[in-house]
């Protein structure tokens, strides 16, 4: 009898520490305040979800900006939210390909720095250049 009651003691224990040892820690990287070079924002944040691959944008056009987008493109909002997987390669987060094999874009992240660079291919031809610049980056950790 004393034998079981170790042995179920010893399983409860055994499945709390492994359950235990399993939390998941993630990271998130938060770019906020970030000015862009040819557009103004009243609001423009970057949220990268580590543990999700995702990177979230939120940003509300200034009335000057939204005037300027909403003449060529009907579909434009003033207030949006974008969202895009992204991918780790080489100390660079990048989000997924936007276009066709031949031409495409995708945002360049390095983490804790607060600048966003925009990854232009053409035909095999790569240019990488400045996007925006943010005030603040932060680094959360959290707990799942």
């Amino acid at each position: 009898m004393k034998k079981n009651n170790f042995n179920i003691k010893f399983s409860i224990i055994a499945i709390f520490l492994i359950n235990f040892q399993t939390l998941v820690f993630s990271e998130i990287m938060l770019l906020t305040g970030c000015k862009n070079l040819n557009d103004s924002f009243i609001k423009n944040e970057y949220i990268l979800d580590f543990e999700k691959s995702l990177m979230i944008r939120n940003y509300v056009y200034d009335n000057k900006t939204y005037k300027k987008h909403k003449r060529t493109d009907l579909s434009v909002k003033k207030e949006n939210t974008l969202e895009r997987f992204v991918y780790e390669d080489k100390n660079l987060i990048f989000t997924d390909k936007i276009g066709y094999p031949q031409f495409y874009t995708q945002l360049v992240f390095e983490k804790e720095n607060p600048t966003i660079n925009i990854r232009t291919v053409i035909n095999g031809e790569e240019a990488i250049s400045n996007v925006s610049t943010c005030n603040k980056v932060e680094l959360f950790e959290k707990e799942s």
